[in-house]
């Protein structure tokens, strides 16, 4: 096979040490050093010292991060590989180490690297991912207070919409303090809520204990910690995406899509489309795109390859939200693939035209062009006519069609 890199390293990477193989014109040589800073920057002076241009290792958990970064630091061209790419190229993989297996395929050219983006967007990634974390464990504390009401035969959920709204927090701080009489709770009630007086009052009388007020004490409390944890995370975020105010507002205007969502998007792919050939090709990185397992002419199993977790989750929820807009192409896309295959292939079909548009939105610099909620059926308008006459005539009425 053709040499491709005359000097390379290839890294294989523990969660204590890192073995490297350089592989140059004076021959190959193996060494192993730690995953300290120190021990990491040494790694970096013998991958000089060798004269490697190239370096790749593969994306073993997070334990890449550190030695990536000190690697672009010193501007050295750095590969981090799917791990099941290096496994379906054939050869001794059990017989030699890993660590020189990885720099004889890439000194012969053999591996591609993953889609690692700058330190910035790696940063913002940082923190839009552990705002969905802690969104996700706030949503996660609500329901274990559903829990201890119920428990405690209050059923506050059963009349208000939103237990942590400002009628149902008043009520639950009171509770915590000790009123328990159901007409004293129930005149706390604001808004919309004071017409439900007789059914608040019926719903909040329970059976209350010391230690399900504790409860709900800490977790009102770990609530309020989370709210202002998410509040700070959204102010650094708001700061760093300012630059993008622009993008943002065109990819507002896809439907399903809001603020939010479109700050995941950005976060994850970037504002910069030529990294990725096609829509297709970034549709497949996300893992939004059907798999392709065709083999002896029978097509197989056709579901979503792994792909980016935190973008499919946005997508989808971007999609189940679309599916509520009215007379729009993506909720007719939704309703219409529900009905045949079910809720969760219609969230995944849908929310992978919403990337789709997203990718020729950031490329083109246009807004999202809405197909309208009747595209499917003037597409095959003579079908739907047809079958309109047929379902008629089935029924004993002689129709005639006249344009309008």
């Amino acid at each position: 096979m053709q040499v491709v890199y005359e000097r390379c390293c290839g890294l294989d990477v523990h969660k204590k040490s890192v073995v490297a193989c350089a592989i140059t014109p004076e021959g190959k040589e193996i060494k192993t050093f730690g995953t300290t800073t120190k021990e990491i920057l040494a790694l970096l002076d013998w991958v000089s010292a060798k004269g490697c241009t190239h370096v790749a290792m593969e994306s073993t958990g997070v334990y890449w991060k550190p030695i990536y970064n000190l690697l672009e630091q010193a501007e050295i061209t750095a590969l981090v590989v799917n791990a099941a790419h290096i496994k379906a190229v054939p050869g001794r993989k059990t017989d030699v180490k890993d660590a020189e297996w990885i720099a004889d395929l890439l000194r012969h050219g053999l591996l591609q690297g993953s889609y690692i983006p700058g330190r910035p967007q790696r940063e913002l990634r940082e923190l839009v991912r552990y705002r969905q974390s802690l969104v996700g464990e706030r949503a996660r504390e609500v329901q274990r207070i559903q829990k201890v009401l119920e428990g405690a035969n209050i059923k506050l959920s059963s009349v208000a919409s939103d237990v942590l709204g400002v009628s149902g927090r008043a009520m639950l701080e009171a509770i915590v303090n000790g009123i328990d009489h159901p007409e004293t709770l129930a005149n706390m009630a604001k808004g919309r809520l004071k017409k439900k007086h007789e059914e608040l009052v019926d719903s909040l009388q329970g059976l209350l204990s010391d230690h399900q007020r504790m409860m709900l004490e800490l977790q009102l409390r770990h609530i309020d910690s989370l709210d202002e944890a998410i509040a700070r995370l959204n102010k650094e975020i708001e700061d760093r995406l300012r630059p993008f105010k622009g993008e943002i507002e065109l990819l507002d205007t896809i439907p399903g899509v809001g603020r939010q969502a479109a700050e995941e998007i950005i976060a994850e792919i970037g504002v910069d489309m030529s990294r990725f050939p096609s829509s297709a090709h970034l549709a497949s990185w996300a893992g939004m795109a059907p798999g392709n397992n065709e083999s002896a002419g029978k097509r197989k199993s056709g579901r979503t390859r792994k792909g980016n977790k935190s973008l499919r989750t946005t997508l989808t929820e971007a999609a189940r939200a679309a599916a509520h807009t009215k007379d729009t192409y993506l909720s007719a896309q939704y309703h219409r693939i529900a009905s045949r295959r079910g809720a969760n292939r219609a969230a995944v079909a849908v929310g992978h035209s919403i990337l789709v548009s997203a990718y020729h939105i950031l490329k083109t610099g246009k807004p999202y062009q809405e197909l309208g909620a009747n595209y499917f059926d003037q597409r095959r308008k003579k079908i739907v006519v047809n079958n309109m006459i047929k379902r008629l005539n089935s029924l004993g009425f002689k129709v005639t069609i006249e344009a309008a």
